[in-house]
């Protein structure tokens, strides 16, 4: 897979959570919606309402999160998502269903009173995890998703994505085409699944 970078680090001189008020500028960065991605057999013409996920203290922020144990939480100093990371990801979620062209309106709230069907998530990892012995690093994205009918806040389906994808080093290109890479497969995954669900299979 062919990662498309467009952000990140200085150094990884990392020396617990780094402070959010004050101090120099932070440079900011994003990740890209995927270019290519699953397309429906057919259009249901109806409206799916993509919500906001949610995420717990340490996620639901700017900053890059890196993980050098599981019980630790620190942030790549000098630089921030151009957006808190539920955010970011609503957003590509957003251009991917588009682009999957199933739904009449794809949108953050429904044209109306209530779309059709929303799609429920909880982004509960989206962080780097460091190797030991300066390896490089992890990154991880966990989305657990539910499927809701608008009309009577039926759950249709349910299911957690979990993607990673290899960093050989700390190096910004590299830690950045990870970050890509896993948002990109789950996200792929991610809107395969909708469109199964829905009964507009993605074409082959």
């Amino acid at each position: 897979m062919m990662y498309r970078p467009a952000l990140l680090i200085a150094a990884l001189a990392l020396g617990g959570c780094g402070a959010l008020g004050g101090g120099p500028a932070l440079d900011a960065f994003e990740l890209r919606a995927p270019l290519e991605g699953p397309v429906a057999r057919r259009s249901l013409a109806r409206d799916l309402v993509v919500e906001l996920p949610e995420a717990g203290p340490s996620v639901d922020i700017d900053r890059i999160l890196v993980r050098p144990n599981p019980l630790q939480a620190q942030y790549l100093p000098g630089a921030r998502w151009t957006a808190p990371a539920p955010v970011m990801l609503q957003s590509l979620m957003v251009r991917r269903f588009e682009d999957a062209n199933a739904f009449r309106f794809v949108g953050r709230r429904p044209l109306g009173s209530r779309g059709d069907f929303a799609l429920v998530t909880s982004l509960t990892d989206f962080q780097a995890e460091l190797r030991e012995g300066d390896r490089g690093a992890l990154v991880r994205v966990r989305l657990t998703a539910r499927l809701v009918r608008e009309e009577d806040a039926a759950i249709l389906a349910s299911r957690t994505f979990q993607t990673t994808a290899e960093a050989g080093s700390l190096e910004t290109l590299e830690l950045l085409g990870a970050f890509n890479g896993a948002t990109d497969t789950l996200l792929g995954e991610l809107s395969a699944w909708v469109l199964a669900r829905l009964g507009a299979q993605p074409a082959g």
